[in-house]
């Protein structure tokens, strides 16, 4: 390759990446234990390597230059010469392309082979004996971009926690089969701004989207080997670059499109992301970026014998959350994504990793403490899925304040309650009203849990109900992959069944759990497609399935178009009324001098539940009276939040339980305007000492209106 120094000038060691300013192009890599540095650049037709430039210039561990007649779509990467020393923690390999760690574009996809590993493979699976070959062809490669893009007014919406509702949804997956939208941006970022789609939301009234992860991903070798794709894209090999197979044009632009019409329609975008570890795997993984440009920086190895990795994700390495450079690329990352693609909030993938310092996690450490002093990521929504995989590593209700947690806690508590399970009524009464046993000592709102009953791990709703056990046989991992214990009940046949009883039963406990996650004090979570039916034919893991088992289909049936009305009205009624989305904790004792208690637990016979009866085994009912004017709160304008009334009567017995409507708040009249059993049944009105036929398996909300 020819090198032509006169055109290069020393550049600047800041910002990393390449950055174009209108005139040329500079490059800046940081790596603290490399020998040599050169910047590879690539013909963007023919894909051949056209150019290599050394870095001679190092400020501050970071090898840096400028190309003056450089521009937006050059296409470069890097080799990075050093020792290869993987006892010593070094697997340094020039033969190998590597993509850069802060480029903001990747185009083209990687091409498995033996070449892609710094090591040979050969016949001993341990030997790591240096590989000559080059691996160039196989690699995609980095694209210089032109971040210019007309935002018009688009700012970040601040919706308050308390009023959100999120949506998690899959970019290809929740476009891919919708039948009004032109084939070729089906599946892409361009599809979320289609007004068929925003239409769909705005109607459903979600106020944000958590979009699975978008950062560039790789599919895995095994995958690819069975026909299969890394689908849900938990892989993540940049921190920076939109994922280019959901791009109809440009991935950058495409996405800043996506997020304005978004925007414009009053919804947030929150992004999954996945900084946990990188898609390089464990010691005998492939040299795609990290590894093979500063191995001992960018992550966690055994002190004892670094050739391995500490792995406290399930996946082979950890990011090394101890190195300055690592905190930096995270916190610039997340800076890029809300200042440059305006997101509004991250969803973090295993979070208590990265709160890991030298071993246990920590939640004063150095991730949380930038992050709590920095002016732009202090001010977006921030969801922790607290847990990972290493001892000690299930974290739920221990992050700081600011942060906001999935709740694996009351998705436990809902699915056991509605199953069946006796003696759980304590603990789904703590969970309905916000989980303060997690969040309220260390000066939290009940909006620091987003509740969930299902995720994209893990069953859909519809086979939360209609499977015991997990059917994964299309994983091609002969069904040991995927959670076993998942807390569901088939209500009586594993699997689609034409008996109507069970299938009635199936219908009614969705709706008792939906409407359970809407009535309960957090933020609500509703995973795509739950709202009408959604299955994956019982495969809780479906993170390799790219096609129908996994993608939404969008022509349902009279029960799916019911269920999806249900869910409306469910969401209409949680944005109407305060008192199921309040910004503080029940107190219960009234000491605010209103004369009001802010919540009553009420049994069967519509009296206030004692002690014992919490604890009793078989109790599987209970009613929560909720009085509008015990809120305690104040609106934007200071004035008192007051609401309606309402009373909720839950029974997971199978048989009928008769509740009696109770005599509270001098109140004489209640409406029936929430039933699981009967979702289309007119208005019923009941008066004190009447007496509710609650049916088994089933939820019912009455009202008594007040004049505000």
């Amino acid at each position: 390759m020819r090198q032509t120094p006169s055109r290069i000038w020393p550049g600047k060691h800041f910002p990393l990446g390449a950055t174009w300013d209108g005139n040329g192009v500079n490059f800046a890599i940081f790596s603290e234990y490399a020998e040599k540095v050169e910047l590879c650049l690539f013909d963007s037709t023919t894909n051949r390597e056209v150019e290599t430039i050394t870095l001679t210039e190092n400020t501050d561990l970071v090898w840096h230059c400028y190309l003056p007649d450089a521009g937006p779509d050059l296409l470069y990467g890097y080799r990075v010469h050093g020792p290869y020393a993987p006892e010593e923690g070094h697997r340094f390999n020039a033969n190998k392309l590597l993509l850069d760690p802060y480029a903001k574009s990747i185009v083209g996809d990687l091409h498995w082979s033996d070449k892609n590993f710094a090591y040979r493979i050969g016949h001993k699976r341990e030997d790591l004996s240096f590989d000559e070959r080059d691996n160039a062809e196989n690699m995609p490669k980095c694209r210089v971009i032109d971040p210019t893009f007309d935002w018009g007014k688009d700012t970040q919406l601040n919706t308050p926690w308390h009023d959100t509702v999120i949506y998690e949804l899959h970019v290809k997956g929740f476009t891919q089969l919708h039948p009004y939208l032109p084939q070729h941006l089906r599946g892409t970022y361009l599809a979320l701004a289609e007004p068929a789609v925003i239409d769909y939301l705005k109607s459903l009234g979600v106020t944000a989207v958590e979009l699975m992860p978008i950062h560039t991903f790789i599919d895995d070798r095994t995958l690819t080997d069975n026909g299969l794709r890394n689908y849900w894209g938990y892989n993540s090999i940049n921190f920076f670059a939109p994922d280019s197979r959901y791009a109809a044009n440009k991935p950058v632009t495409d996405f800043k499109k996506a997020v304005k019409a978004l925007h414009a329609a009053g919804i947030e975008v929150i992004i999954d992301v996945v900084y946990n570890h990188t898609a390089e795997g464990n010691h005998m993984g492939p040299t795609l970026s990290f590894r093979g440009i500063d191995n001992m920086a960018y992550y966690r190895l055994v002190p004892e014998s670094e050739r391995y990795y500490m792995d406290y994700t399930g996946t082979g390495n950890t990011l090394n959350m101890m190195h300055p450079r690592v905190l930096q690329m995270i916190m610039d990352s997340l800076r890029y994504w809300v200042n440059e693609m305006h997101v509004d909030g991250f969803r973090f993938d295993l979070c208590s990793a990265l709160a890991r310092e030298l071993h246990e996690v920590d939640r004063l450490g150095a991730f949380f403490d930038i992050i709590h002093q920095d002016p732009v990521l202090s001010c977006v929504k921030l969801i922790a899925e607290p847990w990972d995989l290493g001892e000690g590593g299930y974290q739920v209700g221990n992050f700081p304040p600011g942060w906001t947690e999935w709740n694996g806690k009351y998705r436990d508590a809902i699915r056991d309650y509605w199953k069946g399970e006796g003696g759980s009524i304590a603990e789904l009464a703590t969970r309905l009203t916000g989980s303060s046993d997690l969040y309220f000592s260390d000066g939290r709102r009940p909006y620091a849990s987003i509740n969930l009953v299902t995720a994209h791990d893990g069953f859909t709703l519809h086979d939360l109900v209609s499977y015991n056990e997990k059917h994964n046989i299309a994983n091609k991992e002969e069904n040991r992959d995927g959670e076993s214990f998942n807390r569901s009940w088939n209500c009586g046949a594993e699997g689609p069944t034409e008996d109507p009883d069970i299938n009635d039963l199936r219908a009614r406990q969705k709706r008792n759990m939906l409407a359970t996650l809407f009535l309960s004090q957090g933020v609500p979570m509703l995973v795509a497609g739950d709202e009408h039916g959604r299955t994956q034919r019982g495969n809780n893991n479906a993170y390799c399935q790219d096609n129908e088992i996994s993608w939404l289909k969008w022509d349902m049936s009279d029960e799916d178009q019911e269920l999806f009305e249900f869910v409306k009205r469910l969401i209409t009624i949680r944005r109407n009324h305060p008192s199921f989305r309040r910004r503080h904790f029940f107190e219960g004792a009234v000491d605010d001098g209103s004369g009001v208690k802010d919540i009553f637990w009420l049994n069967p016979n519509g009296v206030e539940m004692s002690r014992e009866e919490w604890n009793h085994a078989n109790a599987r009912s209970l009613g929560i009276c909720m009085p509008g004017e015990g809120i305690r709160d104040v609106d934007s304008r200071g004035e008192p939040v007051t609401d309606d009334d309402f009373l909720l009567l839950l029974n997971a017995h199978g048989d009928e339980v008769v509740f009696k409507i109770p005599e509270l708040l001098g109140i004489q009249t209640w409406t029936v305007i929430l039933d699981t059993y009967l979702p289309s049944s007119s208005l019923k009105r009941f008066c004190v000492d009447d007496e509710y036929s609650l049916p088994g398996h089933s939820l019912v909300l009455l009202q008594h209106a007040r004049s505000l």
